[in-house]
């Protein structure tokens, strides 16, 4: 049953993988020091500045063997407002072999994340945990910020390649509850970073107490410095 749904998943993946590369044009490039092989051993995906729940165009710009990742050990934290909705959840359903809906709170929805991990898993999350509005702010009228959950993925998964992923925005493209364009150009900047060398360094300023926000204030620097400009859609 397990190979069964992860074969679905490709399948689906790689179907709107070939939508993406047939309908948009991507724009995408490595930042920072990458390794020979960036896509190996890849344990942790953080997707900054989310803007839309259009964001799986940018499957055009990543390999199969990455999309193979997320299909038989995919480990998928989804709020459930968004697995909730009728079409946009069912999708998002099957977007990795593990989709769980959390409430965004620190209960037993995220406890439920921490246990799916294992040495084989891939966790795909966006930290901000909301999405950007076309003014610049979240749903509430608040700045964008980084939760600390993805401090606590850090540590259970401890080692391997982190994918630090900068989006440029998706507003250009689909606007949250608006229809979406097709034929633009997608611009998502990655960085590679070594897991271990990583919690190492931010456990280093100021021991654990200070290591969730250690996380959340290094990534929002990262997120501002390497997210490519957005393209606003041009009014008729």
């Amino acid at each position: 049953m397990g190979l069964l749904r992860s074969v679905f998943i490709f399948t689906l993946l790689v179907s709107l993988k070939f939508l993406s590369k047939l309908f948009y044009r991507h724009d995408f490039a490595w930042v920072g020091e990458t390794p020979e092989d960036p896509w190996a051993n890849v344990r942790l995906v953080a997707f900054l500045n989310h803007t839309s729940l259009f964001e799986p165009v940018f499957l055009g710009a990543v390999p199969n063997r990455f999309i193979w990742r997320l299909a038989a050990h995919g480990v998928v934290p989804a709020a459930d407002k968004t697995t909730d909705r009728p079409l946009v959840g069912l999708i998002f359903r099957f977007v990795a072999h593990h989709v769980i809906a959390i409430t965004r709170q620190r209960d037993d929805t995220w406890f439920q994340v921490l246990s799916k991990i294992d040495p084989d898993s891939m966790v795909v999350l966006a930290p901000e945990g909301r999405m950007k509005r076309e003014t610049g702010l979240d749903l509430h009228g608040n700045p964008m910020t980084v939760r600390g959950g993805i401090a606590d993925i850090l540590l259970a998964v401890k080692d391997g390649r982190f994918l630090i992923a900068y989006s440029g925005g998706l507003h250009h493209v689909q606007i949250p509850g608006k229809v979406p364009r097709v034929f633009k150009t997608v611009r998502l900047r990655v960085e590679n970073v070594d897991i271990a060398s990583y919690i190492s360094e931010l456990m280093s300023r100021g021991g654990a107490e200070q290591f969730k926000r250690n996380v959340i204030k290094d990534l929002e620097a990262r997120r501002n410095q390497y997210c490519p400009e957005e393209r606003p859609a041009k009014v008729a």
